[in-house]
Formats: C-alpha cells, structure tokens, sequence
C-alpha cells in the first residue's frame, strides 16, 4: 500500500474508535425537558455525524414525529424519562437502515412490554444488553474492513494508471455497500418474524387499539406534546 493508502485506512478506522456507546449510567436519572433531550443526545453523538458543524441528531420535530408515529411513547408533563432516552438511542441507530414503519414495529412490543414496566427486567435491562454486545463487535468490524481494504487494492491491476486509485476506492465502497445492503435484507426479513411473534403485552395492546378503532373509526389518540 502506498503512503496514501496507509493514511486513508488509517483515518477509516479511527472514525470506528470514535463511534460512541452512552451508557446507561451516562443518561441523567431526572426527567428531563425537550431541550435537555436534544442537548444531551448532540453533546454525546455529535463525533459521530457526517458534518458535525451541521448536522443535527435529534430535533425536536423528530421527537414529536416519533410519538405522533408511536415509536416512543408520549412524555408526562412536556418531561422525558431515561428510558425515553434509550428509546431515541435506539431511533438513532435504526434510522440510519430502516423505515419509520420497521422501527415501530421493531420497538412497538420493547415498548409496550419493558417501557417502565416496574419491574426488576426492564428497558434498562435490555438496554444495557444490547451496549455490552455491541461493544465486543468493534474489534471485528475493524477487521474486516482491512480485509475489504486489502482486496479493492488488488483489483483493477489492468485500469489505466490515471484512473486506477479511483477505481480500487470505487470497488472498496462497493464492496462495503453490498456488505449493507444483504445485512439490511436480512434485517428486514427479521423485523417481519419478529412482528409475528410480538410478546403478550405487545399484542394485547395492539388488539385493543383494533378493537377501539372498530367500535369508533373516528377516535383518535390525544396525545401530550
């Protein structure tokens, strides 16, 4: 690999080491405003962004959007809870590869069996679950990158030489792209199971939402901002 080459993977895994996981002891034990919310979530993912300088994690249009959407459910009092943070945590990540329609399916049964469940297992629970798992990936990730890196230079060895660098970084985004793109497959294919096999609280709130709306088609939920 040339010097350029070395710098460029270089930099592809230090922006892995920066990816951040906030851990539950991380998110405030208070309630918190709206504005606290989206404070605390650019304070603690804002590394992570594209453009830092403009881009936003989380907007209050956003926040209102997934209530209106059921993705979270609404606060009390105009105040978050932590584990309302966790479940925009969630959001975060998922929103990235799949629909809103995906993430309401994917959290509706978290939600509705673990959301402030008062009892030992809770969201936190899961919560903390899923960080610890996600952690020991990073190693592997980094891994495989390099080896998708190693392979993209060995392509191309017949291009002409002013176009060659280009096409060997065009076949590791490709390569990278098509890794996404099966993972997002198989992701899909796991949030329609799963919405099958919705735990008991889950469907049981689903159905009585059912029922409500077939004995009144004109009722809506009023929900708190």
């Amino acid at each position: 690999m040339t010097i350029n080459n070395d710098d460029l993977l270089g930099s592809i895994l230090a922006s892995l080491e920066r990816i951040k996981y906030i851990e539950p002891e991380d998110i405030p034990n208070i309630d918190l405003y709206m504005d606290q919310v989206t404070s605390f979530m650019d304070g603690r993912l804002k590394s992570t962004v594209r453009n830092p300088g403009d881009d936003r994690i989380l907007t209050k249009t956003m926040i209102n959007n997934y209530a209106k959407n059921d993705l979270i459910p609404p606060p009390v009092k105009k105040k978050y809870t932590k584990e309302h943070v966790m479940l925009l945590i969630f959001i975060y990540y998922f929103k990235g590869i799949l629909s809103i329609n995906d993430i309401q399916k994917l959290l509706t049964p978290i939600t509705d069996t673990y959301f402030e469940c008062g009892r030992e297992f809770d969201l936190e629970s899961v919560y903390r679950e899923v960080i610890s798992m996600e952690k020991g990936q990073l190693e592997g990730l980094k891994e495989d990158v390099k080896k998708k890196f190693q392979e993209s230079l060995e392509t191309f060895g017949d291009a002409p030489e002013g176009g060659k660098e280009f096409l060997q970084k065009f076949a590791f985004i490709c390569l990278l792209s098509y890794d996404v793109y099966v993972k997002k497959l198989m992701i899909e294919k796991l949030v329609d199971e799963l919405a099958t096999e919705m735990p008991k609280g889950g469907k049981k709130k689903e159905t009585e939402k059912k029922e409500a709306e077939k004995k009144d088609p004109g009722k809506k939920d009023v929900k708190k901002e």
